[in-house]
């Protein structure tokens, strides 16, 4: 009843397939299937699908971006250890596939013993990060028409990690269960809390139940629009002409505070280029046709930027080639 009430818990494949047939559209307008990987020619496929997490980051400027390095197995333990010392790495630190999708084994790493569960489980290449604890996390959205002059920020989504607060008399157990997105996590929840279920967690105690800000693991998105001002479009303007061949997507970054995003001063975790969404319209507030407003609008930008490359000289991904690259994306995640 959680997930029927709630559009924001549908199937990905429900809210995404209006699109499918826009997708058709403007591929039939384009005469290319793939037209979007013209939208930002520095990332294979656009960044759609099959893109390198790890090659994305290298791009971005040091200064800006969580440290990363990438295992390529077979690796043991201390194969990771050795990196992470090369990088200067103590724990928590952060595991993601170098291919992956909506939050997929994401994980925080705390010990020795955590590595050697992730190696038993990962068959691909995965990305060793440092895990930022700045206070605030964000997704901003950005866009600039290779026409333009300069690009602007056209979403921020501020993410509320899933957390709960004790009042000294209830059981960590049922606190979880008392709050509708924690009992949707409670599978995961109930082994990574198993030694605290009992326990009474006292009054006004804050709890983090997940770390991770993706919104298929609980966390809470809201529309942070009103963030957007002049000179943060200018911060991220700036920090994305750095970035060769980017033109359309999401940051997803901690910031101190809205005065250091606003003026750049961020640490980016993940970029994500025309697959990404505008995250704010998961926002529990907002409708599912205000929502398919915005992905409308989403989706047009895409292909105004995809074809105004692509009459610059940037050429559509091959079909050929863009079924092989999908297959192997495809072949990635099913191995897991």
């Amino acid at each position: 009843m959680i997930r029927l009430k709630s559009w924001e818990y549908w199937p990905f494949g429900i809210i995404q397939l209006p699109f499918f047939f826009y997708w058709l559209w403007l591929s039939l307008k384009a005469r290319s299937l793939l037209f979007f990987s013209a939208s930002n020619p520095g990332i294979l496929t656009g960044g759609m699908f099959g893109e390198s997490k790890f090659d994305i980051l290298m791009k971005i400027p040091h200064d800006k971006v969580a440290r990363s390095g990438l295992i390529v197995p077979p690796a043991t333990r201390e194969d990771v250890i050795q990196k992470m010392n090369d990088m200067r790495l103590e724990f928590p630190v952060i595991f993601k596939p170098d291919l992956g999708e909506r939050g997929w084994m994401v994980q925080r790493i705390d010990s020795a013993a955590d590595i050697d569960r992730y190696l038993q489980s990962v068959r691909t290449n995965f990305i060793v990060q440092e895990l930022i604890d700045l206070p605030l996390e964000f997704g901003v959205f950005y866009r600039r028409f290779p026409s333009d002059s300069r690009g602007v920020v056209t979403s921020i989504v501020i993410k509320e990690m899933l957390a709960i607060e004790g009042d000294g008399q209830t059981s960590f157990k049922e606190l979880i269960l008392r709050k509708e997105r924690a009992r949707l996590q409670w599978k995961n929840l109930q082994v990574v809390f198993h030694d605290r279920l009992d326990s009474v967690p006292d009054r006004g105690e804050q709890i983090e139940l997940e770390s991770i800000g993706n919104h298929c693991r609980g966390t809470k998105f809201l529309d942070g629009s009103d963030l957007i001002t002049e000179k943060l479009s200018e911060s991220f303007d700036a920090l994305s002409r750095q970035i060769p061949g980017f033109y359309f997507g999401r940051y997803d970054l901690r910031a101190a505070s809205v005065t250091d995003l606003t003026a750049g001063n961020v640490k980016i975790m993940e970029l994500n280029g025309c697959g990404a969404e505008p995250a704010h319209i998961y926002d529990p507030r907002h409708s599912l046709l205000r929502a398919m407003s915005v992905m409308r609008h989403h989706w047009r930008d895409m292909y105004r930027i995809s074809i105004e490359n692509h009459l610059r000289g940037i050429p559509f991904m091959t079909f050929r080639e863009g079924i092989r690259i999908y297959r192997n994306f495809r072949a990635t995640i099913n191995h897991q």
